[in-house]
Order: structure tokens, then sequence, then C-alpha cells
């Protein structure tokens, strides 16, 4: 089973459906909504490949992080492994 994947499992505790109505918390998870975007309209990786690096992360370090904490690791990971550096961003 991989640490996304908690259907079911009764010891992760009560999901917060509280909508504060803010898109984002702090200005970096909004750069990385874009640059994530960005990258992916311009076919560096696809949805898929994004979607697998996050749920490969380690559960510890997927427990561990915010919801952009885990988009910010699946983009670094996928352009590290690609190859790819972004410059001035």
């Amino acid at each position: 089973m991989r640490p996304h994947d908690i259907g079911g499992r009764l010891d992760v505790g009560a999901v917060d459906a509280h909508d504060d109505g803010e898109a984002f918390h702090h200005e970096w998870e909004a750069r990385v909504f874009a640059i994530n975007r960005m990258l992916l309209q311009a076919g560096v990786y696809t949805l898929d490949e994004f979607r697998f690096t996050i749920e490969s992360m380690e559960p510890e370090h997927y427990s561990g992080s915010s919801y952009y904490e885990r988009w910010l690791f699946a983009v670094e990971a996928l352009l590290a492994r690609k190859g790819v550096a972004l410059d001035g961003v």
C-alpha cells in the first residue's frame, strides 16, 4: 500500500473538510502551482507522471508534507529525473 492510499484505514483520523476559501496560503504555493501547470503544458512531463511521483513518496515524507509540498517534491524529482533546469524561477 502506498502512503496516499488511506481508504478504509481507521488510524489516520478524521478528514478536515473545512474550506477557508483560500486557494493558496503562501506565495510559494501559487508559484509551485504555476510552474507545474507550465511544465505540464510544455510537455516536460505528464499528469500521470506527476501523480505517480507524488504517490511514490516515502510514507513518512508524504504524511509529513502539505499538499503543495508534495507538488514541489514531484516537480523537483521529475525535473531532476529528466535533466531539466529552470532558469530564473
